[in-house]
């Protein structure tokens, strides 16, 4: 009676502003029946690095993230750190 355990990315979702939120499973079986689930959800940020992620999440980045949508993104971060600095007095 071998136990399995089998990591598999389950969910991509591409958000209003290009992040991706990828969910991965992680099954634990025996015997091929499913004895557990566990997931663990990971956001990535336009132009993030999608190395170490599957190829379906490195497609599905590259197809999302055109240097428009990068050049968005980094300008509200920027407007963000501003808003912020500012806000702290100048910091």
């Amino acid at each position: 009676m071998p136990l399995t355990k089998t990591t598999i990315t389950d969910r991509v979702e591409v958000l209003e502003d290009g992040q991706l939120q990828v969910r991965t499973a992680t099954v634990v079986a025996e015997d091929g029946v499913e004895l557990s689930r566990s997931f663990q959800r990971t956001v990535l940020w336009p132009g993030d690095d999608t190395s170490g992620h599957t190829d379906r999440v490195v497609a599905i980045a590259d197809a999302t993230w055109t240097p428009q949508v990068i050049a968005d993104h980094e300008a509200a971060m920027a407007a963000h750190d501003a808003a912020a600095e500012q806000s702290q007095g100048g910091a």
